[in-house]
């Protein structure tokens, strides 16, 4: 990727041809860049760069904004290629005449970054103030070494995806089930008490019982439309908590669902989520891999190889027996659609699981209502966690502009998030944030207490390699075994020397003693009944 150079003299333009090519990955031409020099010579200028280029219409109009609000500055988005993009911020920021003064970052890149110098501290004084807008995961996010490097922009993680249609139809069949079989109870008492209909003073009436009866019709006559609208919002509403109480907290609990589930014919799977990707598996192990602390920022704070998330790859292990996945065929771009042809009711899925869903709901290609959920816990004594994400804004250690540069990315991040979703489909990593769908919100609560991706150098191979162990695992491999030589070898990494795990002995299963019949002892008993008279 080349250098970006300003073209400041008239002169440059003899070299024009030369430019281009200076200039082609941002995406601005020339013309523009003379532009620029010429008409706006007398506004600081701020250089932001970013990769992803579904923001780019919403940073431009952000930089717009903020230009209306501050006379004297202006930004100017460049959008660059996200291959060796430090490196490229590197070079530009030592060579180029107009270095970039922001970017755009994920939060596992910053230790990267603030040891290249190109990442700036953010003032203590100045992060208390904000530092409370955003959940603790964003917090740990962008920190390194105790200090905040970062600013919150936009996150990812996963959570449960189900298909609320399937879950209120079982729900309805069993209040429905439940009100007929008190309605037979009900009557069979009123049965044994009052006898068969007929019996009683009904021979003897007086003629009131029929002027009563006849008065009770009315009543119901008039009454009835009303009834059965109050009876069917009591049922619609018993639906929905019920629907409530049928959410999985646990992987055991789909598993009960499973069992007690009779699926529609449509339905092939009642859970089934990507096996071969770490970031829908992740949060089998989350809550108990210990990856560099609780922001992910210190070698001295690991523990991949523990005990519990033995159990915890061994119960993800046990999953392929009741929800057979071919990890050489299932993909989660094959998932969601399977999902959205009702064919799943449960699965993993990331937040641009929702605008696919709405959009699909809108052509009429998803028939179905849907819903976002927690990640299950595995049981009652194993927890889960997802894994996350965060983009931030970092200010670059070496632009002559930082107090600016900072001033632009708190606007951009703490005060024009209101639009950032539905423009981009990026969910910003801030409280208050209105999305117009609760879904989202639903992802933002995972988030919460999500783990951030760490930012240590010596790890950034990590997970792909435990994304290889899992696979292995899930098609059969030791759980104990491979967890332990991951361990081994991201420790061998860090340490810079051969590091050996002290192996976990697993505790056996206890078998079930079966008393086996003495069948002489029997034949004994049998002769000996019978030979008494």
């Amino acid at each position: 990727m080349g250098i970006r150079k300003r073209i400041l003299t008239a002169a440059a333009l003899a070299c024009v041809a030369a430019a281009v090519l200076l200039t082609g990955y941002s995406g601005r031409t020339v013309g523009e860049e003379r532009e620029e020099s010429i008409f706006a010579k007398h506004k600081e200028t701020l250089y932001f760069w970013y990769t992803d280029e579904a923001l780019t219409d919403y940073l431009n109009s952000a930089a717009v904004a903020y230009g209306e609000i501050h006379d004297d500055a202006r930004v100017v988005p460049v959008l660059a290629s996200g291959l060796e993009y430090l490196e490229s911020i590197n070079k530009a920021s030592i060579q180029s005449e107009t270095p970039p003064d922001l970017y755009i970052i994920s939060n596992d890149s910053l230790e990267k970054a603030f040891l290249a110098g190109l990442a700036g501290q953010i003032p203590a004084e100045e992060w208390e103030k904000i530092k409370e807008d955003y959940p603790d995961a964003a917090r740990l996010a962008v920190t390194y070494k105790n200090k905040a490097i970062g600013y919150p922009f936009y996150f990812e993680t996963s959570a449960l995806l189900y298909n609320r249609t399937y879950l209120e139809e079982f729900a309805r069949k069993q209040i429905e089930a439940e009100r007929d079989a008190a309605e037979a109870e009900e009557a069979m008492a009123q049965l044994e008490t009052n006898g068969p209909e007929g019996e009683g003073n009904g021979a003897e009436g007086t003629g009131d019982g029929d002027s009563q009866e006849a008065g009770a019709g009315q009543q119901t006559e008039a009454g009835g439309a009303e009834g059965i609208q109050e009876r069917d919002a009591g049922l619609e509403q018993e639906i929905e908590e019920r629907v409530k109480t049928m959410l999985p907290d646990t992987i055991d609990d789909i598993l009960e669902f499973a069992n007690e589930y009779d699926a529609p014919e449509q339905v092939e799977a009642i859970f089934k989520w990507d096996v071969t990707d770490i970031f829908y598996n992740y949060f089998f192990v989350g809550n108990y891999l210990i990856v560099g602390g609780s922001a992910g920022d210190s070698t001295e704070n690991m523990n991949i190889y523990n005990r519990d998330a033995i159990e915890c790859l061994k119960v993800y292990q046990e999953l392929n027996q009741f929800f057979s996945i071919d990890t050489q065929e299932i993909s989660y771009e094959g998932v969601l659609n399977d999902f959205m042809e009702g064919k799943i009711v449960y699965t993993v899925a990331t937040t641009d699981s929702v605008a696919k869903l709405e959009a699909a709901k809108e052509s009429g290609t998803f028939a179905y209502e849907y819903s976002i959920s927690k990640v299950p816990d595995i049981n009652e004594q194993l927890l889960t966690r997802s894994l996350s994400v965060t983009n931030c804004i970092v200010v670059n250690g070496y632009s002559d502009k930082q107090e600016l540069a900072s001033d632009f990315a708190k606007f951009l991040t703490g005060e024009y998030t209101d639009t950032l979703y539905s423009r981009t489909g990026k969910v910003a990593a801030r409280y208050g944030v209105d999305y117009g769908n609760h879904n989202l919100q639903q992802f933002a609560s995972e988030y919460e207490v999500s783990v951030p991706m760490p930012k240590m150098v010596e790890t950034s191979n990590f997970w792909v390699e435990l994304e290889i162990a899992f696979a292995q695992i899930w098609d059969g491999a030791d759980a104990n075994g491979r967890l332990r030589e991951l361990s081994e070898q991201i420790m061998t990494q860090i340490t810079g020397a051969p590091y050996v795990e002290t192996a976990i002995e697993e505790e056996e299963e206890e078998e079930e003693e079966v008393e086996y019949l003495d069948e002489d002892a029997l034949r004994e008993e049998a002769q000996g009944e019978a030979d008494t008279p």
